[in-house]
């Protein structure tokens, strides 16, 4: 009985005093990391609670609206659009991972199969749809204004000799879709989600020149403080390395 009183006194006293910290996060990879570096801040006197989203704009928009207080899903490209669009100041407090963009089939095994007319589907983001463009640039299939344009649209597709259909749709919709198309360009997280395999079931991927490393996002009122600097050194230790290696076996890769 004792030792019980003993223990409920110590949870007590940490809750008493443990700074919480809110984080949105997509599902995977970012969640699963955040979970993972949890008991290690709690050590630190941080309670990491972890929210997931499924979209691409609440985190921003609630971390702006400080009802979060940072969240972990996307990449400096897609930032910076958003700050620019939605006239927010969020920033960068640190580099994580790399999730490499790949194209994804699952009715051909290589690019050079895809038919005339065949159906593309890409993300609707500025950044991840300009993205796509680009992977498809590079390995031939189309041709744009500005080959290193990350902000690429279709209507900057100069050549587009197999006369591919393309469709933009929420990122998160493209792996439900990948039955009913030809060709679907998916972010790794949403890939891993719906159990594709990326170094398998790609028939291309980004290389690990890609500028497109996920980040930890806070406000500027915010990258200061003792908690928000505890998740940064514990989200860039050896052991989280060594978790985002064996867990996702090169699907993505870190990037510290």
């Amino acid at each position: 009985m004792k030792k019980l009183l003993v223990a409920f006194a110590a949870v007590a006293a940490f809750s008493a005093h443990a700074e919480t910290l809110t984080v949105a996060a997509s599902p995977v990879p970012h969640a699963e990391i955040l979970e993972f570096v949890k008991p290690a801040l709690a050590k630190e006197g941080v309670d990491l609670q972890v929210k997931v989203f499924t979209d691409y704009v609440q985190p921003n928009v609630q971390v702006a609206e400080k009802r979060l207080d940072a969240n972990f899903f996307q990449h400096q490209p897609y930032l910076d659009e958003f700050n620019k669009a939605k006239g927010t100041h969020l920033v960068s407090v640190g580099a994580v991972h790399l999730e490499p963009l790949g194209a994804y089939s699952s009715k051909y095994k290589k690019l050079d199969d895809l038919p005339n007319g065949a159906n593309v589907v890409i993300p609707n983001d500025a950044t991840n749809g300009g993205r796509a463009l680009l992977l498809l640039a590079k390995n031939g299939l189309i041709t744009l204004k500005d080959p290193t344009n990350i902000l690429s649209t279709i209507k900057d597709i100069t050549a587009n000799p197999k006369g591919l259909k393309f469709r933009e749709l929420e990122a998160a919709t493209l792996p439900r879709v990948l039955t009913q198309v030809d060709l679907a360009l998916i972010n790794t997280n949403y890939a891993l989600e719906a159990k594709l395999d990326p170094s398998k079931d790609a028939l291309v991927i980004e290389g690990s020149d890609s500028p497109y490393v996920n980040i930890l996002v806070t406000r500027e009122d915010n990258k200061d403080s003792d908690a928000v600097k505890k998740l940064v050194a514990a989200l860039h230790t050896p052991e989280v390395k060594q978790f985002i290696e064996e867990k996702y076996k090169g699907a993505i890769k870190p990037a510290f």
